[in-house]
Order: C-alpha cells, then structure tokens, then sequence
C-alpha cells in the first residue's frame, strides 16, 4: 500500500507531466565524488525523502494486550460474537504487517461465521486477499480437488422457509354468524379471477378479516381489487399460489408485483416464496442492482442477501459501478440491516479496505469509510473507523475534517491517531514545537514504541532529530524512514561510504521498494551506472509498474535511460554474471541479472522459475508466485508447463497434488526439474522415515539429468542433508564438497553441519567463517556460526545477526536465555520484549511467557500465552502453558474493558 500514502506534494506533481528523458540528461554528469558547489542542487534533487505515511490501520500501544483480549473473548463469548473478534485481529495483525496471520485470522471469521451475511462477507474477503489465484484452483480442478470454498452459495437454504398458516373452521365463523361463500371473485378492472375464498383467508391476517369478517366483504362473492396495484395475471397466480403453496418460473416483473401486494396484505408465505424466487433469478451485477432497490423496499431478506452476494463476488470491480456505490451509501440503518443482518460493520470494513486499495482519494472512498463510520458501535471499532477516514481526509487535503476524526480517533483511545493529529497541525501552520510536546506527552504517558519517536523526528531539528530517529530504530528497526532520512543526510554531507551502508542496513533483511529506490537515486548521483541498473531492474522486478520520484516517472522509463550509460552484456556475460552474484549469495544482483537476461534469452520459463527462487528466498511471497506463473505461461514443453504447475501448487500448501504433477512431468520425459519437484514434495508430505531412500534415489536420478551448475548444485545440497539426516555423513560431505566444487557456496553450512557432527567444532567453525566471508548476505551465516563456539564468541555472532537481520528471533531468545541462567530475569524479559514491540512472533511469546511463569508473573504469563494462541491457536505446548497457567490462577482474567 506504499504508493496510497505518498507525501502531500505527490498528488500534485503527479498532474505536470514530466520528461525523464530531459531530467535524465540534466542530472548526468554533473556529480562527481567530490560535489562540486555547481552539482550540489542537482544533487539535492536526487535524495529526497517523503515524509513517512499514516497508515490507515488499527495500531494499538500494546498488540500484545488486545491480543490477549481478543483470545479470552472467543472463550467465552456467544457464536454471533466470533467473526467481529476475528476481524479485530485481522485488524491488528494488519497493523503489525503480517500479511500470513491476518489470512489465517479472516479465515477464522469466515469458518466461524455465525450467519449467511458473514460467511459471504469473509468468503470474498479472502477471494480478495488470493486475487489472481484463478489459475491454482484450475490446478486443484486438474488434479480433481474441489475449490469452490469461497464460491456462491445457494441463498435461499440458509434460510427458513415461511409456511402458510391457515385457519380453522371456528375462526372463520365471525361477525355475521354464518359461513361465507365458499368461493370469491376479486375483480380487477373488467376481470374476475376465482378464487377459494377460505385459502385466500389462509394467507394473512388481513384477507382473513376481510373474507371472515366484520367487513361487508365478508358476505360478498365480488370483491373489487382493482386500486390495490396488481394485474389480473398476477392475480391469478397468487389464487393459484392459495392452493399449491408453490409458485410458477415466472418472470422478475410478474414476481415483484406479487411481491408488493403480499407485502401490502402481510401475506408471509407468498412474500418469502417471491423472495426465494426473485433471488434465483440474480444472474449478473446488472441484475442485482435493479433488484436490489426492490429488496430493501419491500424487505426482502433472502433477495437482498442473493443480490449483495452478487456485488462481493465482483470486488474490486463492483466498486466502480455508480449504482453499486450509491446502493452502499445511501442505505440507511433500516435497509443494511436487511442488507447485512447484524454485519455491517464487517461489510464496510471491506468494502473501505478495497476502496482504499483502489483509490484513497476517491468520493466512493470517503463514501464508504463514512458508512463505516456510521456502523461503527465498540470503542475499538470507533478507533478504527475515525482513524481511517481521518487518513482519507488528509489525503484529500481536507484538513479540518482530518484533525477532527484523527481527534476523536485519539480520545475513544487509538493512540496512534497523535501522528495524524500532529501532521494536520504543522500543516495547516501550527507551531511545530506543538506537535512536538504532544508527541513528548505520548511519549512519557505510554509504552514508547518506534513510531512515536519517528513521529517526533518530524518537529525537530540537528542532533535531537537524529537522536529521535535513532530511537525509532531502536525499538522498531522495521520503520524505512529512519534508515533512509539518515542515509540522504549523510549523502548530503558527501559521507557516500557512510549513507551508502546506511541504506544497506535495511535492504539487508527488507526488500522495501522505497529504499531500493533512494540507494538508486544514490548511484546515479554517483555516476555508478551499472548498480543503479541493478536498483532498478530488482524494483521493476518486484513492481512492474512502479513509479518513483513520488509517482512522476515509470521506473521502466529511468531504467530505458541508464541502460544509454551501461555496456550491454552477452548471454554469456549474462550467465557468468549470474554464476558470480548466485555464488556470493547476492539475491537482490542475481534478481537484475535474471531480469536483464528475460529481454533476450529464449528459454524464459527456465530464467522465470529461477527469478521465483530468489523472490521466496527474499521474502517476497506474491511476487514470487507471479514469477512461477510466467515461468509456466512461457513453458517451452508440456513436461516443463507441469513442473511449474507442480511448484505453484507445493508453493501454496498443496504438496500431494504438487507431488502428482511431477510424476505426471517424468511419465512424459525425465528431467532434472522434474526429479527435484518429486524428491522436494515427497520429502515434506512424508513422516515415513523409510521415505528418506527414495528422495535420495529421486535426487540422484536428478543430477544424472541435463542441467546447469546453480541447480545441480542445489541437488547437491538437499541431497547432502538428507544423508545427514539419515546419518550417513561421509556421503553428505561429499556431496557438499562436489557442490562446493560448483560454487554452490551455501554448501559450506552443510558441511559445517557434518564436521559438528563429527564432533569437530573447530572446523564447522571454521566453514561457517568461509560462508561469511563469500557472502554478501551474511545474517543466517553468523546465527548459524554460533552454534559452533563458546559462549562469548556466540555472543558477539549474534549481536551480528541483530545487526544485520532485527527479524531473525534466534538471537533474542538465546540471550533472553542466558540471562535467565544468570538469574537475570528482567533483563531476560527485557530482551524478548524488545523484539516483541515490533515482531508478532509465537516463540518470542511462548519464551516470554514461561519467563513470567517462572518468577511467580501468572497474569503476564496467562496474557502472553493467549497473545501467543492468537498467533497459533493450535501449537500444542504454548496450549499446554495455558492451561498451566490459568489452572494457577483460575480467577484471574485479562483486563477486557476496551481502553
């Protein structure tokens, strides 16, 4: 969501065209190392840095807290209650950025969806969060495995079928003492339909008083219904409904006319049977829209719901119907609730999710997020809905209605409103040493996170600033924007070493976009050609459409540009090159050099199923996926197309049917990918120990096939540790000696694995010290290294992993634990809670949790532990400290008051 929340002067630039070429040609050659006075406002122009977004999501002080509070709830609440405490945690773990946990907890609300209405919300929900997963469910189809989960559903079985009631004999004889005739004619302009006088009285109250009662209709066998707003053949289907109880195929119009006149003489049964009817009859959003304005109208519960489904099946592209939106917004309490049931907070928290995904700035947007706002009842729904809309507002430049929602948000206790509020006021000319006493107040009156101390960076100058942004990445070092202000300081100082390592600290263990943009804007200052092409071909890898300069230039169309300033590359220089980045375990070289080579090599499917490999190994799920399905649209044979298709379908959890598509790829020709897919799924479906033999057959097989070096020596690799694990470790050695021998430089940890095994740490030591001196990415080498010598060294190796990768938990849980052993106990929970602040993470949780059991903390303990089951509601021993724990406190509870 970066480029939603751009700084102010981005929306505007983003209207002046802009001539990359000109630009390009106006910054070259003017900088050189040592910034000439002429080059200094070029040069400048290069290193900006926005302003750090407000985010738009639920940020609580402590997450770990309303976590907690969350699990105790779903103890105990009613059914009805599960999916709004659900989509609080997806909340929540929207905040913190874990893309995994909020699906896992949408999936929740969807399993435990106590209505229709939610089960349909939740279900496109999670279509929306897998869009462009089309093509795995044709692959789960291929293999013969249902996938319709989040499909549509048959409406009208989800709800109760209305039975007509019909009257006794005794009933009906009222008013005038004597039984009516037992037939009647209703005359509608010059024609009489026939009816059964006693089993139209069956269908309400009304006509049963009318036929049987005071009313002189009673004695009558004419009755004239021509003002009541039905036709003859509308009519007579409801007198044939009378007596069958079951309605024709009729057409819409016929059914809604027969709607309106059950609805007018409260003919139940008839109403529902329209209803059902009229919902089958949903086809399309064209549909839906003109049958939906018939639904609340006239309240028609199972139509509504039928046509709402048909809207939340279309997202995102409904959101761009007019008559969609106005549906939306203009429908009052009365009309959602028709709409939705109880569920209309939970429907405008997606439909604003998608709004603001789309386009923030939009009218629709601020539509919606006004609903929201609307349906918004508990404080932590208040907090979330005036934040959010506060957000859109500031976007929109609406800055008094901003400062007024990011106010409210703030007293109803979302404390993460201050930075909006602070950002309004500097710009709308409050005095910037306001916003930063209200941030020093927030400051001292909660738990200080990261972003606060970023936040007050923003109102300070000099050495107060710096030592803010310090402090933010101290306690958050996933924050950018501290790492990138640095970084354009010390370059504007002409410290390019000293700025360059800056921007590298966080594109060591975060491939942000932002960031690799800034260090491309670096080198390019610098004159360095060839890695600014290699910034920019990594973005356009992860973006195709990325757009820098805060939107005003196609990342496409600078790389154009200094391509002009590179010498072009062979396929061979291509390939060596790759050969040399892949072996120094430099992913984000080995990412441009694969992009450069796609433009010219033929084998495309190969190059693509590569670049997908460097893409999960950094991190980088989504565009991973997007690699492997390019890999299979370029496939150039069908046993290459479904080697791919088994990698998609063991990449997204379906390992037996990834199993499946590569036997099916070896049943057509054998081939080195092929072997390795099976031998890779085979290996992680089967707890059959006996299974190790034939993924090392598999392996085998593998290497005797065609292949390049970079694959065969990831063959030789797995098939090393799969010797190790049977405890064959001269054969694993020389596996991970031939892989060595083809600059598989990875190898060096698996054969520091086996000499550890041999019982010679000194020499897995020393083969650790040969990975980190190769590699360019050096965090998991070090944290793997200190597992090879004395405490003191483990130490410092480790203090090097934080260093380089703050995400890696290892190395907080092993001091957390020595510090335990030295009777250190709040400096041990100390160290967790550092990580804790900005990493939702289940071992950090499960440690911190028995450090509090053990000195005697059980409310801590018991509110960690069901902070860690939001995590993972099913991780055996964090459940078996829990119970642990609560059985030692059985009164206790977590404080659930909302704040």
């Amino acid at each position: 969501m970066r480029n939603l929340f751009l700084s102010e002067s981005c929306k505007d630039t983003q209207l002046h065209a802009v001539n990359p070429q000109s630009w390009l040609q106006v910054e070259r050659g003017k900088v050189c190392n040592k910034f000439s006075s002429h080059a200094s406002s070029s040069y400048e122009s290069l290193i900006k840095v926005p302003e750090p977004p407000i985010l738009p999501f639920f940020k609580p002080v402590d997450y770990v807290q309303v976590l907690a509070e969350i699990h105790e709830e779903l103890e105990s609440c009613s059914a009805d209650e599960r999916s709004d405490l659900y989509l609080l945690q997806f909340q929540v773990f929207r905040g913190l950025g874990e893309h995994k946990l909020l699906r896992r907890s949408l999936r929740s609300a969807y399993h435990k969806s106590a209505s229709l209405h939610e089960k349909l919300i939740f279900g496109a929900w999670l279509k929306y969060e897998k869009h462009g997963d089309e093509l795995i469910s044709d692959l789960l189809a291929s293999c013969g495995k249902c996938t319709r989960e989040f499909g549509p559903v048959d409406v009208g079985a989800h709800f109760p079928v209305i039975a007509s009631t019909p009257c006794s004999t005794s009933e009906m004889m009222v008013g005038t003492g004597v039984c009516s005739p037992t037939t009647v004619f209703f005359r509608i302009g010059q024609e009489k339909i026939s009816c059964d006088r006693q089993k139209i009285a069956a269908l309400s109250p009304p006509f049963h008083a009318m036929l049987y009662g005071c009313f002189t209709e009673a004695l009558q066998e004419d009755i004239d219904l021509s003002e009541n707003g039905i036709t003859p053949s509308a009519m007579r289907e409801v007198s044939r409904f009378s007596e069958t109880d079951s309605l024709e195929d009729l057409g819409p119009e016929l059914l809604l006319e027969i709607l309106m006149f059950a609805n007018k003489f409260c003919c139940e049964s008839l109403k529902d049977a329209c209803d059902r009817k009229l919902a089958s009859l949903v086809g399309s959003t064209h549909d839906a829209i003109l049958l939906m304005h018939y639904a609340l109208d006239e309240n028609a519960p199972v139509l509504a719901v039928s046509c709402l489904q048909e809207f939340l099946q279309e997202l995102p592209g409904c959101l761009s119907d007019e008559e969609v939106i106005k549906i939306f917004s203009n429908a009052d309490r009365k009309q959602r609730s028709i709409m939705v049931g109880n569920a209309e907070f939970s429907l405008y928290c997606l439909l604003t999710e998608v709004a603001i995904n789309t386009d923030p700035l939009s009218n629709i947007t601020v539509f919606l997020v006004q609903k929201l706002v609307e349906c918004a009842t508990s404080n932590r729904q208040k907090q979330l809905a005036f934040h959010q809309l506060g957000c859109v507002r500031l976007m929109r430049k609406e800055y008094d209605e901003a400062e007024c929602l990011f106010a409210e948000a703030f007293s109803v206790g979302h404390v993460y409103s201050i930075a909006g509020l602070a950002r309004v006021k500097r710009i709308k000319g409050g005095d910037k040493l306001h916003s930063y006493k209200k941030l020093t107040s927030v400051i001292s009156s909660y738990k200080p996170l990261g972003w606060m101390y970023q936040e007050r960076s923003l109102y300070c100058d000099g050495d107060k600033k710096w030592e803010d942004l310090d402090k933010a990445t101290e306690l958050d070092p996933t924050l950018n924007y501290p790492y990138m202000y640095r970084a354009a300081l010390l370059m504007r100082r002409q410290d390019v070493q000293a700025a360059i390592a800056e921007i590298n600290r966080v594109l060591g263990f975060k491939l942000a976009l932002e960031c690799l943009e800034l260090r491309f804007c670096f080198y390019l200052a610098l004159e360095d050609y060839r890695a600014a092409l290699c910034d920019v071909q990594a973005i356009l890898t992860l973006a195709p459409d990325y757009r820098m300069f805060e939107g005003r230039v196609a990342a496409s169309h600078l790389r154009t540009l200094v391509r002009e300033h590179v010498e072009a590359w062979t396929t061979a220089d291509c390939w060596f090159q790759l050969y040399d980045r892949w072996s120094s375990v430099d992913d984000i070289g080995s990412l441009s050099v694969i992009y450069q080579m796609l433009e010219s090599d033929p084998q495309k499917g190969v190059l693509y199923f590569r670049q997908s490999l460097l893409l999960l190994r950094l991190n980088c799920p989504e565009a991973a996926m997007r690699s492997l399905q390019l890999a299979r649209q370029h496939a150039e044979s069908e046993h290459e197309r479904l080697v791919y298709e088994g990698w998609i379908l063991y990449d997204t959890g379906h390992c037996d049917e990834g199993l499946r598509k590569a036997e099916e790829s070896i049943s057509l020709r054998r081939s080195f990918e092929a072997f390795f897919l099976k031998a890779y799924a085979l290996a992680d479906s089967s707890l059959d120990p006996s299974c190790s033999s034939t993924v090392v057959s598999l392996l085998e097989d593998a290497l005797k096939c065609p292949s390049d070096n970079l694959r065969k020596g990831q063959a030789l690799n797995n098939l090393g540790s799969v010797y190790v694990d049977c405890g064959k470790l001269d054969l694993a050695a020389d596996c991970y000696i031939s892989a060595l021998k083809i600059r598989h430089t990875r190898a060096h940890q698996g054969l520091a694995r086996v000499h550890f095994l041999k019982n010679d740490k000194t020499a897995a030591y020393e083969e650790m010290t040969k990975l980190i001196e190769k590699a360019k990415n050096k965090a998991s080498a070090y944290e793997k290294r200190s597992e090879y010598c004395d405490r003191e060294l483990t130490k410092a190796d480790l203090e090097m992993v934080t260093r380089l990768d703050p995400l890696r938990v290892y190395p907080y849980r092993f001091r957390a634990a020595v510090l335990m052993d030295s009777r250190k106990e709040r400096e041990a929970i100390a160290e967790l809670s550092r990580a804790i602040a900005f990493k939702a993470d289940l071992h950090l949780l499960h440690l911190r949790a028995a450090f509090h059991e053990h000195i005697g903390d059980v409310s801590g303990a018991l509110r960690d532990c069901r902070a860690a089951l939001s995590v993972d509601p099913n991780h055996q021993e964090m459940l078996e400290l829990h119970s642990r724990v609560n059985s030692q406190e059985p009164h206790s509870r977590v404080n659930s008051q909302e704040p």
